[in-house]
C-alpha cells in the first residue's frame, strides 16, 4: 500500500480510454452470473452502476438507507448536467470541456480521469434522453442548453430547475428493470456499519436494518461505494440532513486512502440562514446566475429596500471585478467575493450576511414568462421559504457548504487502495481537483456509474471467476459484526445529557469558522484543539435514547457524528499541510495582492492521499504527483 499506482494507460490523452477498453480483460456472460457485486448508494452513480452491472449479467446487491432508491440526494440537484455536444455551435468540444474542468479545479486533478469524464459526457445525455428524461428543448426540438460558471460556452442540459430529480427518476426506472429481471436485489433502509476484508480484499459489508435494528452480513466478490460526499460536516449545508460520510470513513479505517479531504466547495447561491433552529440550508441553482445579476449597495450599512436603491448606487461587484465572466465566475470565486463584500460591511438584510440576486433587468428584457419557463419552480421554492416574490424584488443569497471534491483515493479504474473496493461519484476524489464547476457533478456521477465502472470492474473480476460465493460464516464477518455491535452499544451506554444533533451543530460551527471559505494556520490549529475537546465531551455526555433493536434515528445520528469528528481532524490536518491557495482551498497567507488564490506548483502539484495509521496515531501522507502533458498550468484568471 506504500506506493500509489494510478494505472493511467499509456498513449495520447484522447486515446487512453479507447485503448484501455480495447485491451482490458473481460468476463464472459456465463461467468458473470457467478460473480456478486455489492453497490452501496442509489444516486445517479450507484443506481446507474447497479442497473448497468445488472444489464451485464452480474448478480448485484444494492443498498440504501432511504425507504426508496429514488430518495437519494441526487434528486436535489437543480441546474443541469454538462456535455460537449456543441448544439449551440459555439465551438465547444470534448477538449474544451476537459480544459474547463482542469482549469476550474485549479490544476489539482488527474488529466486522464478528467478527460475521460468529458469524453463520456455525450453518452450520458444520449442515455438519459433514451430513458425519457424531459430535458428542455428549443422550438425546433433540439435539446436546449444554458451556461454555467467558469465557462464561455453553453453546454449545460437541463430540465427546468429539477434536473437531478428527472435524471434520478430515469435511473430509477432502469434500476427497477434490473430488479424485476432478477439481476439486482434491492435492500432499502440499511446502513453500512463496516467493510469486511478477507485476505486483504473487499468481500462484504455489515449493515444495520434501520427498521428492525437487525445486524446483517452480506458478501460479494467486489464492493462499490456510491455514497456521496461529506458536506454535512458543516451541519448547515445544502445537502440532505441524512447525507453522511460514514461508509467512506469505515472503508478509510480499513485501509482505503482518503484524498484531498480539505477540498470542499462552498456554493455561492444558498438561501441565507434564517434562524438558529435550522438543520439545513436550501440551494438556489447556479443556473440563476445566467439571468440574475449579483449586487450590493455601494454604501456600507445601507438597509434600504433593494428596489429603493437606484442603479447608480448599486455595486455589481462580480461584473466589476471579472468583466470577462461576470456573474458566471466559478463557485469558489463567487463565494469568496460575496464573503469579502459582507465582511467589509456591504451585506444586506438584518444579519448583513447576504447579497442580492436580481432579475429585474432580465424580466424587463425577456419578459416574465420567459424567466418563469426557465426557473419557475426555483422562484416558487424561494417564495415558499422566504415569503419574497423574486419577480418583484431580488433574491437574497449567501454561500453555504455544498460539495466535496475530496474523497476516497481511486486509480484510473476507480478502485481504491483496497483490492476489490471501488468508489464512484462524489465519494471519490478523482475528477474535480480543488473546485468543481457547476453541472459537472451529475455528469461525473452518471459517467462513473453507467459507462466507466462497468468497463473497469471486469479487469478485477476476471481474476475472481474461480472464487466461489463467499460465506458470511467466516471469522472475518463475525469479527466485523462483533465490533459494529460493540460500537453501537458503546454509543447507547454513555447515558449523558446531550443529543448527537447538538454536538453536530457545534462541530459544524467550528468547521465553518476555521475551515470554511477561508483558512489560516492559527485558525486551523485552533480548530484541531476545539474538535478534540468537543470529541472528548461527545464520548462523555452523549445521550442516545431507545435501544439497538428498533427504529432509532438518534443512534444513526450518533454513529455518523462520531465519524465526523475523526474526519474533521483529517480535513483540518490536510488544510494545514497544503500551504497554498488553490480553488476552494483558500489559505489567507497565500493570496495575490488583489485577493485571488495563489498556488504553489513547485511544492503542491500532487494529490494528498492519507492513510489511516490507527487510533490516536497521526495519519500518514502519500503523494500522487500530478503530471500535465496536455495542458500548461497557468494562473487561473476569470478577469
Amino acid at each position: 500500500m506504500g506506493k500509489l499506482d494510478a494505472k493511467i494507460p499509456a498513449g495520447p490523452l484522447a486515446q487512453k480510454w479507447t485503448n484501455y477498453k480495447a485491451t482490458t480483460k473481460l468476463v464472459n456472460p456465463a461467468n458473470k452470473k457467478k460473480l456478486e457485486i455489492i453497490v452501496i448508494g442509489t444516486g445517479l452513480s450507484g443506481a446507474g452502476a447497479s442497473s448497468a452491472l445488472g444489464e451485464l449479467g452480474y448478480s448485484v446487491k444494492t443498498f440504501c438507507y432511504q425507504d426508496s432508491p429514488r430518495r437519494a440526494h441526487s434528486v436535489a440537484a437543480q441546474g443541469g448536467i454538462n456535455a460537449a455536444k456543441n448544439y449551440q455551435s459555439d465551438n465547444d468540444s470534448v477538449y474544451r470541456l476537459f480544459y474547463d474542468m482542469i482549469k476550474g479545479g485549479d490544476f489539482r486533478a488527474r488529466e486522464a480521469n478528467v478527460y475521460r469524464a468529458a469524453e463520456v459526457s455525450n453518452q450520458v445525455i444520449d442515455h438519459y434522453t433514451a430513458l425519457g428524461v424531459p430535458f428542455a428543448r428549443d422550438y425546433g426540438g433540439t435539446l436546449n442548453t444554458r451556461s454555467f460558471g467558469g465557462v464561455q460556452v453553453s453546454r449545460t442540459f437541463y430540465s427546468s430547475g429539477q434536473t437531478g430529480q428527472q435524471c434520478l427518476l430515469g435511473t430509477y426506472s432502469s434500476l427497477n428493470r434490473q430488479i424485476k429481471s432478477g439481476n439486482v436485489k434491492m435492500f432499502p433502509r440499511r446502513e453500512m456499519l463496516d467493510l469486511v476484508l478477507i485476505e486483504g480484499k473487499a468481500r462484504g459489508i455489515i449493515t444495520r436494518n434501520l427498521v428492525s435494528g437487525e445486524i446483517e452480513r452480506h458478501s460479494a466478490h467486489a464492493v462499490v461505494l456510491a455514497t456521496g460526499g461529506y458536506g454535512t460536516i458543516y451541519f448547515l449545508s445544502t445537502l440532505a440532513v441524512n447525507s453522511n460520510a460514514s461508509a467512506a470513513w469505515k472503508a478509510h479505517k480499513k485501509g482505503a486512502f482518503f484524498a484531498n479531504p480539505s477540498f470542499v466547495q462552498i456554493h455561492p447561491t444558498s438561501i441565507p440562514q434564517l434562524n438558529e433552529f435550522q438543520s439545513k440550508l436550501t440551494l438556489m441553482s447556479e443556473s440563476l446566475r445566467n439571468d440574475g445579476r449579483i449586487w450590493v449597495p455601494k454604501t456600507k450599512g445601507d438597509k434600504r429596500h433593494a428596489n429603493d436603491i437606484p442603479e447608480e448606487e448599486r455595486d455589481y461587484y462580480l461584473e466589476r471585478r471579472y468583466p470577462t465572466f461576470g456573474n458566471l465566475v466559478p463557485r469558489d470565486v463567487a463565494s469568496r467575493a460575496a464573503k469579502e463584500r459582507c465582511d467589509a460591511g456591504y451585506g444586506i438584510g438584518e444579519t448583513g450576511l447576504a447579497v442580492n440576486l436580481d432579475f429585474r433587468d432580465a424580466i424587463k428584457k425577456q419578459g416574465k414568462k420567459a424567466i418563469e419557463n426557465k426557473y419557475g419552480n426555483l422562484f416558487e421554492m424561494y417564495r415558499n421559504i422566504t415569503g419574497i416574490d423574486s419577480y418583484v424584488e431580488p433574491m437574497r443569497i449567501y454561500p453555504a457548504g455544498h460539495y466535496t471534491m475530496g474523497g476516497l483515493w481511486v486509480d484510473y479504474e476507480l478502485m481504491t487502495t483496497i483490492p476489490g473496493l471501488y468508489s464512484i461519484g462524489e465519494s471519490n476524489f478523482s475528477d474535480h481537483g480543488a473546485n468543481r464547476l457547476g453541472a459537472s457533478s451529475l455528469m461525473q456521477a452518471s459517467g462513473d456509474g453507467y459507462f466507466i465502472l462497468p468497463n473497469t470492474i471486469n479487469n478485477y473480476l476476471s481474476g475472481e471467476i474461480s472464487v466461489p460465493k463467499i460465506s458470511t460464516d467466516r471469522l472475518e464477518f463475525a469479527e466485523a459484526e462483533k465490533a459494529s455491535i460493540e460500537r453501537l452499544n458503546k454509543l447507547i451506554s454513555i447515558k449523558g445529557k446531550k443529543n448527537a444533533g447538538s454536538f453536530h451543530k457545534r462541530l459544524g460551527k467550528i468547521m465553518w469558522d476555521h475551515c470554511g471559505m477561508s483558512r489560516n494556520e492559527a485558525g486551523l490549529k485552533e480548530a484541531l484543539k476545539l474538535i478534540n475537546e468537543l470529541k472528548e465531551e461527545f464520548w462523555k455526555e452523549l445521550n442516545v435514547t431507545g435501544s439497538l433493536n428498533e427504529v432509532n434515528p438518534e443512534l444513526e445520528k450518533a454513529g455518523r457524528v462520531a465519524d465526523y469528528f475523526e474526519l474533521a481532524e483529517l480535513l483540518v490536518t490536510d488544510a494545514l499541510n497544503r500551504k497554498e491557495s488553490c480553488g476552494a482551498h483558500f489559505r489567507e497567507e497565500y493570496q495575490t495582492p488583489d485577493g485571488e488564490a495563489m498556488r504553489n506548483d513547485e511544492e503542491f502539484t500532487y494529490v494528498a492521499a492519507w492513510e489511516y495509521a490507527g487510533e490516536g496515531k497521526p495519519p500518514v501522507l502519500h503523494k500522487e504527483e500530478l503530471k500535465f502533458e496536455e495542458v500548461e498550468m497557468k494562473v487561473r484568471s476569470y478577469k
